[in-house]
């Protein structure tokens, strides 16, 4: 199944009566997120934060991984 995301102001009557008639139809199934972050921001989020490995040595990456 593809994956559709629409980014729309809520506050806009003329985009949420749009978006109800199109759920409306029975095709579509909706799935609310309230995370604003897309995976490209929270990846720079975790590079700022420190939560990333760091390998010395490509021939025993795997060894540095799972220390």
């Amino acid at each position: 199944m593809a994956k559709v995301i629409l980014k729309y102001d809520a506050r806009n009557p003329h985009a949420v009566k749009t978006l109800e008639f199109i759920m409306s139809l029975g095709f579509f199934e909706m799935q609310k997120t309230d995370d604003p972050l897309s995976p490209f921001e929270k990846s720079l989020q975790d590079i700022k934060n420190g939560r990333v490995t760091k390998i010395k040595n490509v021939y025993n990456a795997v060894s540095e991984i799972l220390q």
